[in-house]
């Protein structure tokens, strides 16, 4: 019973690190609130793979693991960005921006749950590598004006709900004997990143944003292939239509 409580644990610390960063943003400090996502990430891509190796996994976990996903990288995130740069802008225009993000984050989560995926792929970009990108993007604030924040955040909230295929890296197995050492890691990475906020979100933040724009490469590449392939079909028609 203990075992089958571990991977929920997870889950559950994923959970807390999100309703933490929401506080901190609301108390002004964005750092620490973009590791607490970040942290919250790692305690996301843990619980599934302690779930396999203990063999445990349950739709009771699966539907805990969604209802903290929406916290921790839909709303918190959103919230971070709302506090840290769309203040100044009016009401509605900010209200509507940040509301769109955990919503499509939520019918993201909706999708995985109840729709067939491709093995080895996610459909649409996963929330927590979209909420993560957010909450490190938004420590650019200085660098970066209000409207390409929202751009930015409009592009995520698509990238969610689009049908691009995103490589999926949760199946890499985590070895039985390697899972006592989980704990340890995630208590090594909260240490680091409360001693260096800075400079590791923003490390994190390049390979965050060049797996999101994988997908707009996808898109480019199937949209340019589709006009091709349809191009190609209309001049290979032509001779024949010519001669009735």
């Amino acid at each position: 019973m203990i075992t089958k409580s571990i991977p929920n644990m997870f889950t559950l610390g994923n959970l807390f690190l999100g309703m933490v960063a929401i506080m901190l943003a609301f108390n002004g400090k964005y750092s620490l609130a973009a590791i607490m996502i970040i942290v919250a990430m790692l305690l996301d891509g843990l619980d599934g793979r302690v779930a396999r190796a203990l063999n445990c996994q349950s739709e009771f976990g699966k539907e805990l693991d969604s209802l903290s996903d929406v916290i921790s990288f839909g709303i918190a995130p959103a919230l971070l960005m709302y506090t840290i740069s769309f203040q100044s802008m009016p009401d509605a225009l900010a209200w509507i921006v940040t509301a769109i993000f955990p919503m499509c984050g939520a019918l993201r989560l909706a999708r995985f749950n109840v729709k067939p995926g491709i093995p080895g792929y996610f459909i649409g970009l996963p929330i927590p590598a979209a909420g993560s990108v957010l909450a490190t993007l938004s420590l650019f604030h200085k660098e970066i004006t209000a409207p390409y924040f929202i751009i930015a955040m409009l592009l995520l909230s698509y990238l969610m709900v689009s049908s691009v295929r995103y490589p999926n890296f949760k199946k890499i197995g985590l070895p039985r004997k390697a899972l006592w050492f989980a704990p340890w890691v995630v208590v090594v990475a909260v240490v680091v990143a409360v001693r260096f906020p800075d400079q590791l979100t923003k490390l994190i933040f390049v390979p965050l944003v060049i797996y999101a724009l994988y997908g707009i490469k996808q898109n480019v590449e199937r949209l340019f292939g589709r006009r091709g392939r349809n191009s190609h079909t209309h001049s290979s028609e032509e001779p024949y239509r010519s001669k009735h």
